[in-house]
This record gives C-alpha cells, structure tokens and sequence, in this order.
C-alpha cells in the first residue's frame, strides 16, 4: 500500500466536468485529502493568475503547478518554490521560429500572460468556445512579444500558441524543434503547442517540488488525461490517467480511473490515496 503524501492533478478534462466544473464528490475528495495531511495541488498549463479559484479557494490547498512545470507558487504567499524559465537565447529562438505560422499567441512570464492586439481579435475564430472567457480574462495586451521576452529575461515560462488546423500546428512544431532541438513541446488541445524549456515538464516541476518538500518519488501521485501531463504520469510513484485520458496517457498509467464527467479524480483519490477500499475502478 502507497504512502501518497503529494497529489498533481490536472485541471481541464481531470478535476474539472466538461462544463468546466468540480463535481461535489470530486470536491470532498480533495478535501478529505487535505484534511488527512496530503497535498493536494493543481499541476496545469495556466499561469498563476489563471489558475481558478474554485480549486485554489479549496481550504488547504497552498501550492499550485503552473505553465506546465516552469513554476510552482505558494498561493498563500505568492512565493515562487519552484522557477523553471527559458533563457534568453532560447525563448528568442523559439518566438522566431513560431511567428511565421501565427495563430493566436499566449506568452507566459511571470505568472502572467500576455498577447497582442491581434491575438486577443483571433479568440473568437480560434479558441475553443469553452475557453474564450478564461483567454480574454487572464491575458495582458502587449504591443509586441518580442519585447517582452526582452524585458522579462529570467521570468519566461511558456509559449502557447493555438492554430486553425493540427497540419499548420504540426509544422510549426518541426520548425521550432530545427531551431531549438531540445525545447520541451507538448499539446493539451487538437490544435496548440505549448512550449517550456528544455527539460521543463508537469513531471520536473511535480519532483522537485517533492524534493523541497522531503517527498520520495513513491509518495507522488499525479493525474491526468492529455499530452502536456505525460511527463507527471511517467515520472510521479503512481501515475493515474483519466478515463477520457488520450491513449498515450492511458498507455503510460499505472491505473486508469473513470471520466472527467463521472468523478474520476474522486475515485483514484479515495482508493490509492485514502486508501477507501470499499470504492472500485
């Protein structure tokens, strides 16, 4: 039996139904996690700013996973435990070889994101319906990108980048990945790239957050059901794929649970964390 001590959840397609809601059994079951001493934190692609309250107002919940890895904050004290940015040269070398494909682009510093005037006008023709309100929210409009990766040198997290169609999301990846071999690049929707630093994943930023907190490997669970939380499903002690999980997360699980939409976190959390035997897969 597990000693689970940290959980990594995902947000969209995890924790949240696709109304983009927590369930009241998943919402009890992060709670009763907290209460029994465990960690419990959302391990997302979003910025600090953009992570929802109504997993971060959870009592007991105090850390969160944000820009895929490239930091984890202490919501409590806005403290930075864990900073994972690009260097210059590299987050340079990635905006250039992206901007010539377009699409609709969120860059991530800081716990803040930031877009043009011209991204901002592609959200209604680009960005899935479900996420349009958390895109036109959360971003701060820039004159120019480059700019800010100028300026902010040491605080770049992520590129996101959303395209009309998977092929010209596909040749955007080829060509980023010619100019900067070993950037980490990863998707959560059909048709986007997210882009961190070499070796920056969900499953770097979940472990070292373990290793500042006196964690074993073994005590981490994660949960997850799409391409950006492959690396916490392969690199927590347990990792947990969703029933609605794409099949490279369900081929790397160590266990797979229900759906999004029928409390799949509840029942992972109660069985291998809880340890609530009563409860089945």
């Amino acid at each position: 039996m597990q000693d689970i001590r940290l959980i990594g959840l995902d947000l969209d397609g995890t924790v949240f139904d696709d109304a983009k809601h927590i369930s009241p059994r998943n919402l009890a079951a992060i709670e009763a996690a907290v209460q029994a001493g465990i960690i419990v934190l959302p391990a997302t692609g979003r910025t600090a700013t953009g992570v929802p309250q109504a997993f971060t107002g959870i009592p007991g919940v105090r850390y969160a996973l944000t820009s895929n890895g490239a930091s984890v904050v202490d919501m409590r004290t806005g403290e930075h435990i864990v900073d994972q940015p690009f260097s210059l040269e590299d987050s340079l070398r990635v905006y250039d070889a992206l901007k010539p494909f377009g699409g609709v682009f969120s860059l991530f510093v800081g716990g803040k994101s930031y877009a043009t005037k011209a991204d901002n006008d592609l959200i209604d023709v680009l960005v899935p319906e479900n996420l349009r309100d958390y895109f036109r929210k959360t971003r701060i409009e820039v004159p120019d990108l480059r700019t800010v990766l100028q300026e902010k040198v040491g605080q770049v997290e992520k590129f996101s980048v959303m395209y009309p169609k998977v092929e010209l999301r596909d040749e955007a990846w080829r060509a980023v990945l010619a100019a900067c071999p070993d950037v980490e690049a990863t998707t959560s929707l059909g048709s986007n790239i997210e882009l961190n630093a070499p070796g920056v994943t969900k499953g770097s930023g979940l472990l070292a957050l373990a290793e500042k907190l006196g964690l074993r490997r073994d005590q981490v669970m994660a949960v997850g059901d799409s391409g950006n939380d492959l690396s916490m499903i392969e690199d927590a002690g347990l990792g947990v794929a969703m029933g609605n999980a794409t099949p490279e997360i369900l081929a790397a699980a160590d266990a797979v649970t229900a759906d999004n939409n029928h409390d799949g976190v509840a029942l992972a959390i109660e069985k291998y964390a809880l340890h609530r035997q009563k409860y089945t897969l």
